[in-house]
């Protein structure tokens, strides 16, 4: 069976320049194929991949228990004594590659350590390219470092004993003499068959099972290359299209009009890179799939069960399911080759790695040899909340910015359909230019109309002087009226002084909230609406407005006791009180406003990521407000929903505390309270740490609680660090900041930390600097 899959709707210049990044890559990692990070399949699967040390040393991991115990657990390092390769390939329990010296065969197990598993005929023969089946490995004779070397082929069997230990053996099955004298550029191996594409043009199978495949007479050449168990796919040099051949399961609901730069496949399940974002597409006959979301990568590998990548951003190994039946593979925090080492000058739409972005003053190439270069596709464009900031240049990609950082009008299209204050600022932008050439034409007019507005303002201020006197104070009270109270109480401007909020009427906040209408609306809860506002002076709040239910179940006692709370509070990790309405049984507070919005969407709601630095500071911060909270105010005031919707971020990204509700305790509960604030906190460095939600129904357990803290206990905190943003070379600060997060998220109230020791130990680790 063929499945073809083109791209309709693509203008010409597009497909012509996708095309162009196609034929310039070459790269096919995963089942049966080569690549710089490779798998093996079956009961005993691992991934091993080229480390970016400059000596192209190889690291492995996997979870499976005939595998030696890794040294450490950031540490995955099972075979030591493995020498250094160009290229990897895997087949069932066991792992080939090209040696990065000699360009020989070299294939291995963890249950034949040491033992050199290609027969002997074959050890001294130099080859360009090579792919491992389920029990067998083919290989393309020629020098791996030549330019566009091409040759005949050479296979054999690696069969398994009883006691699962390995052998060779020369193979006649793979012997087939319409491909004997054949010279071939690349090849993929599958379950008894191999094909290859031809040099001359075209793909040629062979092996018993080849001719289930149903390739036949195809005389185009493709540009990648990738095979399952029983099913080959690949990307046509020609016209760009996918197409797969064998089992039709295995490659159900391809990605259509998603032009393709790599693949890898597993037993039923193909995934491939993406030409623009370098994201991944995954589809096929599996149970469930969690690709990353909006990362980039340099090159996949899959197994049965698993799906592996090298990140763009950072180099780190990244693995996810396919089958959730299994389960996934921890990778070591290791930095792996983007690609493979090659002595051929880069193409066009390609770039060559530069090493000085991973701040090695010791490393100078991913290479070997200095004459080597890894050339990787360019990508023409960003994931969803970024925007292209720069384009691919020789020696780097292009660049992405996140849409929070958008400035100009330059990353406004992009960035609109993804941020409506974006939107509102390049309509201001707009605006404002319109009224720049109006005003020219009109400036006698409107300066005569700016004093008559003047002159009015001030007959009404004079006029309403003593009726804005009697509701100047905080709750409402009268003020006596004395040179000393005057002094105090000066003007309804000095709302951010503590007990000052400013008192504002309810048509000043209509017309600021353009009468409370939806596209103004930044959020609800069970308080009410809360409303972006732009006040006459020029000033952006945030308006809350309680809902009928609030209003009923709250009497006017408990409105004004809340107030004087709000009134006292005043912090740099608050978002403070400016003022409030209670005209015609409304209830208004007008807050401080946040442009970044909440932690919550940062981390789960699809806004730009946050890096680490970030992170820790968010961290800090938010710690810092809670214990202004229960230890600077008389009596202590007890958050009670502290979570990371209620974490907002202001215009320098600094974390406020925000939401209180009722928040007063009395002296009976307030330990207990306190102590719940401490847990809840806990719960957001879980949130911040691993990316995940407090309480996520795709994963097992859903509880952030069961998952986390057990592995931080078994000392493997390593494997709830986030991967989907990048890592800094030093992950200490990572571990530490999970070590606090269990604390705080003890069963036992009593044995969890005070909200200020949190913020000691977070300080500390933001003071060290040690992210970089």
């Amino acid at each position: 069976m063929q499945i073809l899959c083109s791209f309709p709707g693509f203008s010409p210049s597009l497909l012509a320049f996708q095309l162009l990044l196609i034929l310039c890559f070459t790269g096919a990692y995963g089942f049966g194929t080569m690549g710089p990070i490779s798998a093996s399949f079956g009961k005993d699967e691992f991934f091993c991949a080229i480390d970016a040390s400059g000596k192209q040393d190889v690291i492995c991991w996997g979870k499976n228990s005939s595998l030696p115990v890794p040294p450490s657990p950031s540490s995955s390092a099972y075979f030591s004594n493995i020498p250094a390769m160009a290229a990897l390939s895997g087949g069932e329990g066991f792992m080939c590659g090209i040696l990065a010296n000699t360009s020989q065969a070299y294939c291995w197990s963890p249950t034949n350590s040491g033992m050199d598993l290609v027969p002997p005929i074959y050890q001294n023969t130099s080859y360009s390219h090579m792919a491992a089946g389920k029990n067998h490995v083919c290989a393309i004779r020629g020098y791996y470092y030549a330019d566009h070397d091409s040759g005949t082929v050479d296979c054999w069997e690696i069969v398994t004993s009883k006691n699962h230990s390995f052998a060779s053996e020369q193979s006649g099955l793979y012997s087939d003499q319409s491909s004997n004298n054949l010279e071939l550029d690349k090849i993929v191996s599958g379950e008894g068959f191999t094909c290859g594409v031809v040099r001359e043009g075209g793909l040629v199978c062979w092996g018993p099972t080849s001719t289930s495949l149903g390739v036949s007479n195809v005389s185009e050449n493709y540009a990648v290359l990738a095979s399952g168990r029983s099913s080959v796919c690949g990307i046509s040099n020609v016209s760009g299209d996918l197409k797969c051949w064998g089992d039709a399961d295995s490659f159900v609901d391809p990605p259509l009009k998603v032009p393709l730069v790599s693949l890898s496949a597993g037993a039923n399940h193909f995934c491939g890179i993406r030409a623009d974002n370098h994201a991944v597409e995954c589809w096929g006959n599996f149970n469930s799939s969690v690709v990353p979301k909006g990362s980039g990568f340099m090159a996949i590998a899959s197994s049965d069960y698993t799906t592996c990548g090298i990140r763009e951003d950072d180099l780190l190994l990244d693995c996810w399911l396919v089958n959730a039946s299994k389960p996934d593979f921890d990778p070591p925090l290791e930095l792996s080759s983007p690609g493979l080492c090659r002595v051929s000058p880069c193409n066009e739409g390609e770039f060559a790695f530069n090493v000085s972005v991973l701040n090695e003053p010791d490393l100078t190439s991913l290479c070997v040899r200095n004459v080597l270069r890894i050339c990787s596709p360019c990508g023409s464009n960003c994931s969803q909340g970024f925007f292209l900031s720069s384009p691919c240049t020789e020696n780097a990609d292009r660049a992405c910015t996140a849409c929070s950082l958008c400035q100009n009008s330059s990353c406004w299209d992009v960035c609109q359909l993804q941020s409506s204050a974006l939107s509102y600022q390049r309509h201001w932008h707009h605006l404002r230019r319109l009224l720049i050439i109006v005003g020219s034409s009109a400036f006698g007019f409107m300066l005569i109309l700016t004093l008559v507005c003047l002159l009015l303002r001030l007959f009404i201020n004079r006029k309403s002087k003593g009726a804005k006197k009697q509701s100047k104070s905080c709750m409402g009270k009268p003020e006596q009226e004395n040179d000393m109270n005057v002094g105090l109480h000066s003007s309804p401007s000095t709302a951010s002084c503590p007990g000052l909020p400013q008192v504002f009427r309810l048509s000043e906040l209509k017309d600021a909230t353009n009468g409370f209408k939806e596209f103004n609306e930044l959020g609800r809860g069970n308080y009410g609406f809360v409303y972006k506002a732009v006040l006459t002076d020029g000033r952006v709040v945030a308006v809350k407005r309680a809902n009928a239910a609030t209003i009923i179940h709250t009497n006017n006692r408990d409105f004004e006791m809340e107030l004087e709370i709000l009134c006292k509070i005043r912090h740099c990790n608050i978002v403070n009180l400016l003022g409030y309405c209670a005209e015609m049984g409304e209830r208004l507070l007008v807050y401080e406003y946040m442009p970044h919005g909440t932690l919550y969407d940062h981390l789960h709601g699809g806004l730009s990521p946050l890096n680490w630095s970030l992170r820790l500071k968010i961290s800090m911060q938010a710690a810092k407000g809670l214990e202004y909270l229960h230890k600077e105010l008389m009596p202590p005031v007890v958050h009670r929903d502290v979570k990371s919707s209620n974490i907002l971020l202001d215009l320098e990204w600094g974390a406020r505390i925000a939401d209180f509700g009722l928040v007063t305790s009395s002296e009976k509960d307030l330990n207990g309270d306190l102590a719940t604030d401490v847990y809840n906190l806990g719960i957001v460095l879980l949130e911040i740490l691993s990316g995940r939600k407090a309480y996520d129904r795709d994963f097992t357990p859903p509880n952030i609680v069961e998952w986390a803290p057990p592995l931080i206990k078994q000392g493997k905190a390593a494997a709830i660090i986030d991967r989907n943003i990048s890592l800094p070379r030093n992950v200490e600060p990572l571990l530490k900041l999970a070590e606090i997060a269990e604390h705080a998220v003890k069963e036992n109230p009593s044995q969890r930390p005070s909200m200020s020791d949190l913020a000691s130990w977070l300080e500390q680790i933001v003071k060290d600097g040690l992210i970089l």
